[in-house]
């Protein structure tokens, strides 16, 4: 029985629109174009419309979790999610997994799973709670 990667286990497909949020030149340019092939399309960093997915790259001196969340949530859809990937422990700019947890509740979302999706970074899924719509 084959069993999904950690990537695949984010849910992204074919068709969706994907923002991406917090880029900069430390990114893993591997995920990025793993995504972009996978949705078979690229990028965004402005939305004209609501997007399905939001990529957020977050270190711990970018600010407040929670605010994070909060801007990525701006152009998301109403059943949209926002991956949000940070170094993993032990590499520069590791987001402590507690600040992870409570900046997702303080935004109102839910911190769902987390995926280690390349050698430096991980990525942590977070939804709107069931039955709540923003």
């Amino acid at each position: 029985m084959e069993t999904a990667t950690d990537f695949e286990k984010l849910g992204l497909h074919r068709g969706q629109v994907v923002q991406e949020l917090g880029w900069d030149d430390d990114v893993d340019e591997d995920l990025r174009q793993q995504v972009m092939e996978t949705i078979d399309g690229d990028l965004i960093e402005d939305a004209e419309e609501a997007v399905d997915v939001v990529l957020l790259w977050l270190r711990a001196d970018d600010g407040d979790v929670a605010d994070g969340l909060v801007d990525a949530m701006r152009d998301l859809s109403g059943d949209g999610y926002v991956i949000l990937v940070a170094p993993k422990v032990g590499r520069d700019g590791t987001v402590d997994a507690t600040d992870l947890s409570e900046g997702a509740e303080a935004a109102g979302m839910v911190l769902t799973s987390t995926h280690n999706v390349s050698e430096d970074w991980q990525a942590h899924k977070v939804v709107r709670p069931k039955g709540v719509r923003r």
